[in-house]
């Protein structure tokens, strides 16, 4: 679909990148949710280092977080635990940079080796902006390592060109920041990495994944992100997009998803009630972990019991469900007319 200039919806300021095929760091659901890496600091100030906050709202992130493990989504959005950042991550950081910064050129010089021409300054911005990247190559003084990451990077760079025609496009947005409040008062938020929209109005939201595509099984996993996007950029627009897209830069396939209105439905339906579940965790704080073979990578195995670990101190104040209450105390029973 070829885009028009005009654009979908923006609520709100950009500029930080949500998506783990950014990034695999977090931070918190009261903030803009976004890929940042803290600076690693001790365990034991962990729990003074930041003002612990109750979630505020929900991202396709921390959504499927809470779905892979909820003490994992505790550990990054109540805890706030710093995690260290990845080579893999860190290069899909890089790579978007990289896409969306080639469309501010003409749509004739939006070419494989102008795209790869900008690697090494988006390297510099990225280490300027997140110094905590550098520690990734501290063991290379040669260089080595680095500049066969680099090569990587313009492989999937190039690749896009076999998947994409960028100057058949002008995105209407790119790194689109979109933030919508359901009914219930749930607010919704993520950045979307291209949205393009045909001169008849309709709607794609196109992202880049630099991994492999999921096999056939695991593809509606991969949708539920497109999906949660599709969902905000309907509640904002009453506008359900034609098309989502997934581009897979490792494996070069694209996965493409054409919406209607019960999908969405649906997806708000399931966070509704995941957002349900995460607020009971919260007053309780309840987070039990869900062992997975996704472990081996977590950064937070010296604070799971799976482990051996223990969590931090609960940050916040802990409220019992009515029922446990009244099982450890008696029935109270309530106040009424005589």
């Amino acid at each position: 679909m070829e885009s028009s200039s005009e654009g979908v919806a923006r609520v709100g300021d950009g500029g930080v990148v949500e998506d783990p095929a950014h990034t695999e760091a977090s931070t918190p659901e009261a903030v803009v949710p976004g890929a940042v890496v803290q600076e690693a600091v001790a365990p034991e100030a962990v729990a003074t280092a930041v003002a612990a906050t109750a979630p505020a709202s929900l991202s396709p992130s921390r959504a499927g977080d809470f779905m892979q493990c909820p003490l994992l989504y505790r550990f990054r959005v109540i805890d706030r635990l710093p995690e260290k950042p990845s080579p893999a991550a860190t290069k899909g950081t890089l790579v978007h940079a990289v896409l969306e910064r080639l469309f501010d050129a003409p749509a004739a010089e939006r070419t494989a080796p102008r795209a790869k021409s900008l690697i090494p300054g988006q390297w510099d911005r990225l280490r300027e902006t997140r110094p905590e990247v550098v520690e990734l190559f501290a063991d290379d003084p040669e260089g080595e390592r680095l500049a066969g990451w680099l090569v990587e990077a313009e492989r999937l760079v190039e690749r896009w060109f076999t998947l994409e025609d960028p100057t058949r496009l002008e995105p209407a947005e790119r790194e689109l920041f979109v933030e919508a409040e359901l009914d219930s008062g749930l607010r919704l938020r993520g950045i979307i990495d291209r949205v393009d929209v045909a001169p008849t109005g309709e709607v794609r939201i196109v992202d880049y994944k630099t991994g492999k595509a999921p096999r056939p099984e695991y593809a509606e996993g991969a949708l539920f992100q497109m999906k949660f996007y599709a969902l905000v950029v309907w509640r904002l627009k009453n506008v359900v997009p034609r098309r989502l897209q997934l581009v897979y830069l490792g494996s070069g396939d694209v996965l493409t998803y054409d919406p209607v209105l019960a999908d969405l439905e649906r997806v708000e339906r399931k966070l509704l009630a995941l957002w349900e579940a995460i607020r009971l965790a919260t007053q309780t704080g309840e987070w039990r972990p869900r062992p997975t073979k996704l472990c081996g990578w977590c950064d937070h195995q010296a604070h799971c019991p799976e482990f051996g670990g223990t969590p931090p101190p609960y940050p916040l104040p802990v409220t019992l469900p009515v029922r446990a209450a009244e099982s450890e105390g008696g029935a109270q029973g309530r106040m009424g007319p005589g």
